[in-house]
């Protein structure tokens, strides 16, 4: 594997008297990408959220292309490259589409960066280019994640989390979602993708972590990872 931009090392994490995460290991290298799969409270979003310094790890290192970053501030992590996408939609309503990437682009590019950071956002997902004046409440639930997503990857990020980005989405959204995904893995960006949707998680990453009640069950390629995957989602009566 290339050298990693993100370790977990034997991570734990609580929200108050109860534990999430329960020794967490798993590494992400330089462009590649990783699925992070279980079943729904398996902790998947911990980890995401421990990964981009939303929650600090209560034991455990976190180490951001080598450099140890536990306890570190979400800041800190993004200007080390690391960008988080997280579930739902995360945009602001009552600004337009424009208003929603500028304001994320000024802060990241410079003024002088927002109209190339526009134009690229605009060239991944040409929907939002064709609603640039509309105002972001008012997108459909699909549209929303594309905008959420387009804040974070214009900046070319080393490490893109992504937490269940095909949440709620139409089929042929969430196809278009992981096709922009592989084009930001094709540029150099590595990716950790917590999901749901197992037949586009296998299909874009080359590892897959399964978690099982907040602890690491299995670490493995992609392509070994279909029955043990079924057989820890699935009971046996088919339910997930």
């Amino acid at each position: 594997m290339s050298e990693p931009v993100l370790t977990l090392d034997s991570v734990e994490a609580t929200y108050g008297p109860f534990r999430a995460l329960f020794g967490v290991s798993l590494t992400v290298g330089a462009g590649d990408a990783v699925a992070l799969l279980g079943a729904n409270g398996a902790g998947k979003t911990t980890v995401a959220r421990v990964a981009s310094g939303l929650i600090a790890p209560s034991a455990g290192t976190v180490e951001v292309s080598g450099e140890d970053f536990t306890g570190r501030h979400p800041f800190e992590f993004a200007r080390a490259g690391v960008a988080h996408a997280p579930e739902g939609r995360s945009v602001f309503a009552s600004l337009t589409v424009e208003e929603n990437l500028s304001l994320s682009f000024r802060q990241i590019l410079g003024r002088q960066g927002v109209g190339i950071g526009l134009e690229q956002a605009y060239e991944l997902f040409p929907r939002l280019g064709e609603r640039r004046e509309q105002m972001a409440g008012t997108l459909s639930g699909g549209e929303q994640r594309m905008l959420a997503l387009a804040r974070v990857i214009v900046e070319a990020p080393q490490l893109l989390i992504g937490d269940e980005l095909s949440l709620g989405l139409a089929p042929i959204i969430v196809d278009e979602v992981y096709e922009n995904l592989a084009a930001i893995r094709a540029a150099g960006t590595a990716l950790l993708i917590v999901e749901q949707h197992i037949g586009h998680a296998l299909d874009l990453c080359d590892r897959v972590v399964l978690l099982d009640h907040g602890a690491s069950s299995w670490d493995g390629p992609s392509d070994q990872a279909g029955e043990v995957v079924v057989s820890q989602l699935f009971d046996r009566s088919g339910r997930g």
